[in-house]
């Protein structure tokens, strides 16, 4: 692995050339080009990969950029200057166009490929050549990669056009999925889950797709209209892009035998994944499968932690395949993905989904991703039986440290130093019954109230006379256990650090893509102000807007409460 780093002192990004000096491509300087690929990066028809961990690809370049948003916070965090959004080269960049770039940047990106899992069974049906080989980044094009002030990013364009893995589509990506996905890992991020980032979005001011939505006022499930849509690039970047569903592809091809060079290839996607995403929790001056075995052990605790992270904040993603889920153990992909706010145990906002990607229902799609990821590290640990029995016994722990975990996640959201089984599952059944909204409900309760009056701000319904004589038990009961652990204004201050004030609802956000659509951009500005400050406490005025339950036409209607893939 290349650590070439940079001799310019860490400071201000304010120029791409600046940005040119601290580029690292570990990715394409270490791994393995498909043979077949054209080294120019002309690779926009779809065709079968069979080997390689990457096809060189350029992007294609949106027509007419006009710059829609950064993300101040992250550009403070790379050290970027705010300005440098603004200047041609960066648009020209980051809207497609390569050609142009300052030395040593290069002028072609890469595109990858993965295999597809749904709920742990292996899937080729939908790739157009029944094989699996048609499977990856159809649209998603990764132009650099860099280490910045220590830490190594790798910046994809999603929306760049076609590549290999396109299955015959387009490439693009629309203005609406992308601004929701801009937001939301911006959101993610303020709520303190780990997540890919956005660094920035530029729309095409002449360039539209066809893409099917729904009307207006619909109630309808599936989109019932055919539109068309301003064409956008995302910025999207994370330590890395890579993906369970990649270890799951060379897995499959090296028990296959798919080619002579399928083991080597799963080998190094496997140890590029230790350097890239776990460099300080594997012992690289350990054996190859040490070394595995220290991996599938740090993965299953962040994967763990990431999706009682999700529970904890209401996110539900909606369609959590092994293809969607991050290898670094973060948040990534977000496509009809929602988040939870009448409580439902089994919300799920995708209308694809079905009740195995429920909210309720992450920790065993969770679990169901772990097991591929076991089964495609297996064939590494073949002729090591000893090695392949530890695996197993770490697959099969997954269960109860997710249980464990989950129980400490629900203790700190009612505030109480032990869990309670009872006390939780009750509460449960009467935020259901009740009709609650999610997030209000624990921030108020955060508040440590002493009757119901202080929850009642998140009922959708006023309770009936015996839910609410059930809900003063509960309540008392919570607040003897609150007591007994003294400090019950320190207790409070927990709570609202665990317990968001602010959360997306999708109601408040359709207006900031369909302004956008008309070259308003000021309501994603005031959405990522209030979005990335979760936990504060706001203005009034922000509290008025966006600290409400969601109005009752909007829980029926198409695009808010469920949608299609919104691609």
């Amino acid at each position: 692995m290349s650590n070439r780093q940079s001799d310019k002192t860490p400071g201000t990004v304010q120029t791409l050339g600046d940005l040119a000096g601290l580029v690292d491509y570990s990715l394409m300087d270490t791994l393995a080009p498909d043979p077949q690929a054209e080294a120019s990066g002309m690779e926009h028809q779809p065709r079968q990969v069979f080997s390689g961990h990457y096809v060189p690809v350029k992007p294609t370049p949106i027509k007419h950029p006009e710059y829609v948003a950064h993300s101040s916070t992250f550009f403070r965090e790379l050290g970027f200057d705010d300005s440098l959004a603004h200047t041609e080269a960066f648009k020209r960049l980051f809207s497609g166009d390569l050609s142009q770039v300052p030395a040593p940047m290069r002028k072609v990106g890469w595109a990858t490929g993965y295999a597809l899992s749904i709920y742990g069974t292996e899937y080729t049906q939908q790739c157009p050549f029944q094989t699996g080989n048609g499977y990856g980044d159809g649209r998603a094009i990764s132009v650099l990669e860099a280490v910045i002030n220590g830490k190594r990013w790798e910046m994809q364009l999603k929306g760049a056009g076609r590549t290999p893995y396109c299955r015959g589509a387009d490439g693009r990506t629309v203005l609406r999925s992308s601004v929701r996905e801009f937001l939301a890992q911006e959101h993610m991020h303020g709520l303190g889950v780990p997540t890919s980032r956005s660094l920035c979005l530029f729309v095409s001011q002449s360039e539209t797709v066809d893409r099917p939505w729904y009307r207006q006022g619909s109630d309808s499930f599936d989109p019932d209209i055919m539109g068309a849509n301003p064409v956008a690039i995302s910025t999207r970047v994370a330590p890395s892009f890579l993906r369970i569903g990649q270890l799951e592809l060379f897995g499959r091809r090296a028990r296959s035998k798919a080619h002579p060079s399928a083991l080597q290839e799963l080998e190094a996607i496997a140890l590029h994944l230790i350097q890239r995403e776990y460099s300080g929790e594997v012992d690289k001056s350990l054996s190859t499968a040490d070394q595995l075995i220290q991996l599938a052990l740090a993965f299953r605790d962040r994967l763990i932690s990431l999706v009682a992270d999700w529970i904890r904040v209401g996110y539900c993603q909606g369609n959590f395949n092994s293809d969607n889920c991050a290898g670094g153990g973060f948040t990534l992909d977000y496509g009809p993905f929602g988040f939870c706010e009448r409580f439902e145990p089994m919300y799920q906002p995708w209308t694809g989904g079905g009740r195995h990607f429920s909210f309720l229902n992450q920790p065993t799609a969770a679990e169901k991703n772990f097991e591929m990821f076991c089964r495609s590290l297996a064939p590494l640990l073949a002729q090591e039986p000893g090695k392949r029995q530890e695996l197993d016994s770490i697959r099969s722990g997954f269960s109860t440290l997710m249980q464990q975990k989950m129980e400490r996640m629900w203790a700190s959201k009612l505030g109480l130093e032990v869990f309670d089984s009872e006390l939780v599952i009750s509460l449960l059944q009467l935020m259901v019954q009740t009709s609650v909204d999610y997030t209000i409900f624990f921030r108020e309760l955060s508040g440590i109230p002493a009757d119901l009056s202080g929850v009642s701000k998140s009922f959708y319904m006023p309770p009936t006379e015996e839910l609410s004589t059930q809900w003063n038990k509960w309540l008392k009961a919570w607040r003897e256990q609150i007591e007994k652990q003294g400090d019950r204004q320190g207790t409070s201050i927990k709570m609202k650090r665990v317990n968001p004030k602010y959360s997306w609802r999708e109601w408040l956000i359709v207006p900031a893509y369909r302004q956008a659509e008309k070259g308003n951009y000021a309501l994603i500005e005031e959405l990522q102000q209030v979005l990335t400050r979760p936990y504060d406490e706001q203005s009034a005025e922000v509290e008025s807007k966006y600290y409400r339950l969601r109005p009752a036409e909007y829980f029926r209607a198409g695009g808010i409460s469920h949608y299609s893939c919104s691609s």
